[in-house]
């Protein structure tokens, strides 16, 4: 076969795939300038860094045997893990996966896994120890994110053949950082600033508006990428992602303004990103009606699900719970009204589908949000009992980019 590519080559959506890649991987520094805005400038640093530190680790990981057990033979035919294909280095440049180069869809998936487990770093933004956090970058995309993405995205894993929809991980990585983001909350307990019942001051507003630009330009090759074409369940995916990112953002200041006659600094950022947040398990399932009926709900319960923090006492300071878990819960619960059954998926209830389709994406739910609360917070404690993860109130009062001040 030599250096040349196999008939079966598409060639426009191998280069949408590549595209979309880059465009995925982009979401992690867009991601890193979005928090880094949100915390104090003396946190802004070491935000930053948690996100990049996570870009290479993971990589490293998934090259190892991260792809295998996501993506790998289904072990015992269970469909809860899979084993084997260890290496990426014996896949051939020229191999294909459908009409892609398998290594293509191999990166395009890494980027799932970096951008997972950095948006864990919201929920105890200002008082985890670097060290430690890339422990957990390790651990955590071993134990939780591998398994799940096996359940939900690989053909073999028990979601997947079961049914359930989630088109761009809204299980996988919507609800999983959100549920594991609140476990590691938890785990850390309260920052002296939540303590004091300060809220978080956002030291730099243009970096998050920044950030929010550059995760909306990525979650394009992230929604639309996800089809593995650039046909008509790409575009499907695409004008969804924009219409539900708009509908939430307006929708989440309409609220504002009902409820507070004013409208907060960060209010818009957080609306736009709960309605891409819970667009992602349904982009190419709904119609454009859909796509805004997402969005809006959307708005409207993540804007009261990051003030239950308040309530129940729990610091998740960037509102990751808040806004990618019960995003991420909206999404795909969703689907079980209002999925067309255009192309794949099943119909929901307001398509004439039956009530077994959102029975499914419940308990789809329940399950992914157990395994991910339950082993988070496993690992987050065993690794602060070892490695003490949490900061000190001294090292919060002072900052925790302090710990780079001598670089």
């Amino acid at each position: 076969m030599g250096s040349h590519m196999p008939s079966g080559l598409n060639t426009g959506d191998s280069a949408w795939l590549m595209v979309s890649t880059a465009m995925v991987l982009l979401m992690t520094p867009g991601l890193a300038f979005f928090y880094g805005g949100m915390v104090r400038s003396k946190n802004m640093l070491s935000m930053l860094y948690m996100s990049f530190i996570s870009i290479s680790v993971v990589t490293i990981l998934w090259f190892l045997y991260g792809y295998g057990i996501a993506f790998g033979e289904d072990a015992g035919g269970l469909g809860l893990i899979g084993w084997g294909d260890w290496r990426l280095g014996h896949i051939a440049p020229t191999a294909l996966q459908g009409a892609i180069p398998k290594q293509i869809y191999v990166c395009f998936q890494l980027t799932f896994a970096i951008i997972t487990v950095a948006l864990i770093s919201g929920s105890i933004a200002g008082r985890a120890r670097f060290g430690p956090w890339i422990l957990f970058v390790v651990v955590w995309v071993t134990v939780v994110y591998l398994p799940i993405a096996h359940w939900v995205f690989a053909d073999s894993g028990w979601l997947s053949e079961w049914g359930v929809m989630d088109f761009a991980g809204g299980l996988v990585v919507e609800l999983n950082s959100g549920v594991s983001g609140l476990a590691m909350a938890l785990v850390l307990g309260r920052g002296i600033a939540f303590r004091r019942g300060a809220g978080p001051r956002p030291g730099n507003i243009p970096f998050v508006l920044l950030g929010l630009g550059l995760l909306w330009f990525g979650w394009f090759g992230f929604n639309a990428g996800s089809a593995l074409t650039d046909g008509a369940l790409a575009t499907r995916a695409f004008v969804s992602t924009m219409i539900a990112g708009c509908a939430g953002m307006l929708a989440w200041r309409t609220l504002e303004w009902l409820r507070f006659r004013h409208l907060t600094k960060l209010g818009s950022t957080s609306g736009a990103l709960a309605g891409l947040v819970a667009i992602t398990p349904s982009c190419a399932f709904v119609s454009v009606e859909g796509a805004f009926a997402v969005g809006v709900v959307a708005a409207l319960v993540c804007t009261y699900a990051v003030e239950l923090k308040l309530v129940a006492g729990y610091d998740d300071t960037l509102d990751v719970a808040g806004i990618h878990g019960a995003g991420g819960i909206v999404g795909v619960v969703a689907l079980g009204f209002l999925s067309t059954g255009w192309e794949r998926g099943a119909p929901g209830l307001f398509y004439g589908g039956p009530a077994s389709v959102l029975g499914k994406q419940v308990v789809a739910v329940l399950a992914v949000a157990a395994y991910a609360f339950a082993v988070t917070y496993l690992v987050g404690t065993i690794i602060d009992r070892l490695f003490r993860m949490r900061t000190t109130e001294e090292e919060q009062a002072r900052g925790m980019d302090a710990a780079f001040a001598d670089e």
